[in-house]
């Protein structure tokens, strides 16, 4: 082999390899540093974030047992301002009910007494016509008896003014016609007369009576007609 192709062989000292294995060696603890430094950040951010949701959580937790707690008391409010609205409701219904008893109440009451008054106003006016209208028969009988007396035109006269104060009153004679059929609740049979007249029927008016509206004042003293045979 010549000189040309001989190999380089570079003999590395001891002092170096030691160098070179230091070196290494800081190397890889700092690298083991690094990671470890890496693995401590990961943990603490991985910690942060659990505490993070954690508290919120407890906050959406706490919001919703307020939520909860206010939804309880409107509902509380609202069941207690329906009752107290239903209430008032049968209140309101109670007094309309009442209000219209009250009023058919006052109804009857003014028709009780404008029947009372109108009782009265009929009692009276009925005693003023069975004290006057003797007064009438008296002058009726006058002009019987007085035909041809000077009299007989003033008792005409007194008659009519009678006649036209019953009638304001509302007060009708009852005069039944010979032949009438006689009617018990307008007409008292004095005596029984042969007549004419069909038997049981008025033979002649002994004495008018008078009526008001449907209420019969006195009745009519009549003579009925007897069987001739």
């Amino acid at each position: 082999m010549s000189d040309d192709d001989a190999v380089d062989v570079e003999v590395e000292s001891p002092d170096d390899a030691a160098a070179d294995a230091a070196s290494a060696n800081g190397t890889a603890e700092a690298t083991a540093e690094g990671a470890s430094g890496e693995s401590a950040t990961d943990a603490a951010g991985e910690h942060d974030a659990a505490g993070d949701s954690e508290a919120l959580a407890a906050a959406v937790a706490e919001h919703d047992e307020a939520l909860a707690r206010e939804v309880a008391e409107l509902e509380a409010e609202l069941a207690e301002t329906r009752e107290e609205l239903l209430a008032a409701e049968e209140e309101a219904e109670e007094l309309t009910s009442k209000l219209a008893r009250v009023k058919a109440d006052f109804s009857n009451y003014k028709e009780r007494a404008k029947r009372k008054q109108d009782e009265i106003r009929e009692r009276a006016s009925e005693k003023l016509v069975e004290r006057i209208t003797p007064v009438r028969n008296d002058l009726l009988r006058a002009l019987d008896q007085e035909e041809g007396s000077d009299l007989r035109p003033g008792v005409e006269s007194t008659l009519e003014k009678f006649d036209e104060v019953l009638a304001e009153e509302g007060v009708e004679p009852i005069a039944p016609d010979p032949g009438e059929e006689v009617d018990p609740a307008r007409h008292q049979v004095m005596l029984r007369v042969e007549s004419d007249q069909p038997e049981g029927t008025v033979h002649e008016v002994y004495e008018p009576g008078y009526e008001m509206g449907d209420r019969v004042v006195s009745e009519a003293k009549v003579t009925v007609s007897a069987d001739e045979s």
